[in-house]
Parts: C-alpha cells; structure tokens; sequence
C-alpha cells in the first residue's frame, strides 16, 4: 500500500505518456491529485483527483494551480528535440513559474530531467551524478538548465528539488541502448512516491534507470530518498544486445540518437572529453 501525501500533488505534463502513468497508478493509491496539460486529458480523470487545461507560460495559472500542494511532480513541457524557440517557453519560462510556485507554497519539486542533460559524455565512461553537464540537443539544455534553476532555488530560497535523469521509460525496452537507460514505469511511480515522501531531499539528482546490469551510471541520491529500483533490462539482452542504430556518433556517446541530430563535426573529437 503507498503512503498518501498529506497534501495534494500538483502533476504537470499528464496527459503525456509518463503522466498517464503517474496519473493512473497514484491516482488509484488514493493521492490527490491536481492534474495540468496544455493538451486535454484522454483518460478518466481519478476519484478525487481533478484536471485543469493550462499552460506553462501562463505564469499566474500555475500559481494558482499550486495552492495548497506540498508536492509538484513537474513533467510538463517540450519532452522531445525541437527547435530552440519552441524549448524555451515550456520549458525554460515555464520552469520559472514551477519553481515560483513552489516557494510560494513551501513545496519541493521533482523535475523530469534528462540523461540528455548529460548526452556527451561516452558511453565507456561511467558517470556518478555529480558529473558535468554536457547536453546534447536544445531539449538537453533546457534539462540542464533545470538542474541548475533548481539548485538556485534551494540554496536561495530552501525550495527542495529531486532532479530526476530519465533514460529511456517506455513498457519496455527496444534497443540495446536501453539495456543501459531503461526505466520501468513501476520504477518510475515508486520514485515519484519515494520523492514526495522522503523527510529530506535539499537539491539532489538520481538516475532514472531501473536495476541494469549494463548501466552507464553509478553513485547518486537514492539511498537518502530510500528508492531502490525493482525491474531490470537484463532480460531483453538475449533479444536486443545487436540492435543497434549503425551511426557512429550516436553509438558512441551516451545520449544516443540526439547527440546525431543536426550534427556538423566532420569527426567526434578524439579520445574521451576532459580527461
């Protein structure tokens, strides 16, 4: 049985494929559930839970929709590559009032980032989470840029945030690259749970993978939200270990496919970077 929040939870992005889930199984655990999209919601809205249409650049909606919330799970926005003007308003301004929101109600923030945030790195070099930010696409940067909106916010304003750095979180994985990245949509929910109900989390950042024996990541918060992933990848090896996309940039670095995108380097730079 999962704990329910004494407050409610404000959940953005839910009418995305994440926040369907979230939306569905914290829903039937009995939280209460402020729900937001700019797109309508094609699910049945959960007993007790409401939804409300809204978007992210409308700073004052937001602010009301936060009332009262103890929690905001913030997976709104632009959740693919585009171009940089259609990042910038969700998810660069619409961050903003997230976080302005949160301050003004005392509530932390668990923010959808990305293993985009860190998308250079190779993907022989095993990173803890305190690593450097190397984002690989327009959608990259905004993640990284939230990370670091949230770490402002708590050592200015004590605002607690659980930066969260999604792999790849589907029903289950389909390349070899996810054998690494994948995050089981149970993994997710018990995370988001684990998050809202830790008694401390100041400004932290895990890994959003399951239990992957093939991981690219290492050492990070998890042990103080007390999240320990249950599902793993492992099984599918026998059936994806040789799937793979064929361009050499995106086999070569972590982030995969958006590291390829619009790519104009005549060569990747040799050897790993900064070292």
């Amino acid at each position: 049985m999962v704990d329910v929040p004494t407050k409610p939870v404000l959940l953005t992005g839910a009418a995305g494929a994440l926040g369907r889930v979230l939306a569905r199984n914290l829903g039937a655990a009995g939280w209460k559930l402020v729900l937001t999209d700019i797109a309508p919601f094609p699910d049945p809205v959960p007993a007790g839970c409401r939804f409300v249409r809204a978007d992210l650049n409308d700073g004052p909606t937001i602010l009301r929709l936060a009332e009262g919330c103890g929690m905001i799970l913030h997976f709104g926005g632009i959740s693919t590559e585009h171009p940089f003007e259609t990042v910038l308003g969700p998810n660069i301004r619409g961050l903003f009032h997230i976080y302005e929101a949160a301050r003004r109600e005392k509530a932390r923030v668990l923010f959808a980032s990305s293993n985009h945030a860190i998308g250079f790195h190779e993907r022989s070099e095993p990173l803890d989470a305190d690593c450097q930010l190397l984002p690989d696409s327009f959608y990259g940067l905004s993640k990284a840029y939230g990370e670091l909106m949230g770490r402002m916010y708590w050592f200015k304003h004590g605002v607690e945030n659980v930066n969260v750095r999604i792999g790849s979180s589907f029903p289950e994985p389909v390349d070899a690259r996810m054998l690494s990245t994948w995050l089981s949509y149970d993994d997710l929910t018990r995370l988001c749970v684990r998050a809202t109900l830790a008694e401390r989390t100041e400004s932290c950042v895990v890994w959003g993978a399951s239990a992957n024996a093939r991981t690219y990541w290492r050492a990070d918060s998890r042990a103080a939200l007390g999240w320990l992933p249950q599902d793993s990848a492992d099984g599918f090896a026998g059936q994806l270990a040789g799937k793979v996309s064929g361009d050499p940039v995106a086999e070569r670095y972590q982030g995969g496919g958006y590291t390829a995108m619009d790519y104009t380097r005549a060569a990747p730079p040799p050897g790993p970077l900064f070292k």
